[in-house]
């Protein structure tokens, strides 16, 4: 059975995950896929092209991707290269302490240069990337023309 995994699954957004596909045939072309709707409902995605070891796993940390939206080895490649599908909108987090990006990683059969409705993944799974950790609190600044944010750890 097809898996990929990320580790782990939730996360700071600075902090390095890794990203597993194991059940995959010895040497199985497999096309993994990261994408997240952002808070304005635009669209970002990164695909990268792998060819699976011996004992069927790909991990962009050990294997060098053949293309797609990077190659060679980039442990962080997919969540790195993501790239929105309409021109010049930039991945941006507006609410960093009330929700996380969520990402939807997938794996698929064969070289994908694009996937629709119809094409069904062989596993997915999904990640959280916060930009805050856990009991920060955000304090709104404003004084004179300054505006910003403190960040105050718990």
């Amino acid at each position: 059975m097809v898996e990929v995994t990320v580790t782990p699954r939730s996360s700071l957004a600075d902090r390095p995950v890794q990203i597993q596909a194991r059940g995959l045939s010895p040497s199985q072309l497999v096309t993994l896929r990261a994408s997240l709707m952002d808070e304005q409902g635009e669209h970002f995605e990164a695909r990268a092209f792998f060819r699976a070891d011996e004992a069927g796993e790909v991990d962009p940390g050990r294997h060098a991707a053949l293309g797609g939206s990077y190659s060679g080895v980039w442990p962080m490649g997919l969540l790195w290269f993501l790239q929105p599908k309409t021109p010049f909108r930039r991945l941006m987090k507006r609410d960093v302490a009330g929700s996380p990006f969520l990402v939807r990683l997938e794996v698929f059969d064969g070289l994908c240069l694009v996937t629709g409705p119809q094409d069904q993944p062989l596993a997915s799974c999904e990640a959280e990337r916060w930009y805050v950790g856990p009991g920060v609190q955000r304090v709104p600044i404003r004084e004179g023309s300054v505006r910003g944010a403190l960040f105050l750890p718990p």
